[in-house]
């Protein structure tokens, strides 16, 4: 691989580290031909991207970023190395979890998770990560518990009224 080359998959690379704010860096070393080819189409069907390259060129890129920012993941870049973008931030960890199950195998191992700007060290936060909640999940908790109150209010108010109803006399 020339310089040229080397510098287009560092650019490539910046530019999905700056469009997504959550990714995986994974170790996907003992992985069949065929079981890369089915991770990857479990990847596209969930909408996460994955993308295997060489540990100095993700390094760099990230260095070119925000040296300080990515200092965690920095640890985490050796042997083979896949990374998983995703907008959704416990995607990742559902594929890799359900894969893992389906296949029977311990791999791919999780090395590190960057979450809107946290670093998750260890294949031993897989669990808690596919237990994060989404933006979209907290917003829906947050709508259910303020309208759960009106709803009993208004519920009581009805049922108030069919009472009253019931016990009116009949003329």
């Amino acid at each position: 691989m020339n310089k040229e080359q080397k510098n287009e998959i560092i650019e490539l690379l910046k530019g999905k580290f700056s469009q997504y704010s959550n990714f995986y860096v994974t170790d996907t070393e003992s992985l069949t031909v065929e079981q890369v080819v089915k991770l990857r189409r479990a990847c596209f069907n969930k909408h996460v991207e994955m993308k295997v390259a060489k540990n100095t060129l993700i390094k760099k890129a990230l260095e070119s970023l925000d040296t300080k920012r990515y200092t965690g993941v920095y640890d985490s870049l050796h042997k083979v190395t896949a990374l998983m973008f995703s907008e959704n931030p416990k995607e990742p960890a559902l594929i890799i979890s359900s894969f893992r199950k389906e296949s029977k195998v311990e791999v791919p191992v999780l090395k590190a998770a960057f979450i809107n700007g946290d670093v998750y060290m260890g294949d031993n936060t897989l669990v808690s990560l596919t237990k994060i909640k989404t933006k979209n999940e907290l917003i829906g908790e947050v709508i259910g518990l303020l309208q759960s109150p009106a709803k009993r209010v208004i519920a009581a108010l009805l049922n108030n009224a069919e009472k009253k109803s019931e016990a009116a006399p009949v003329e």
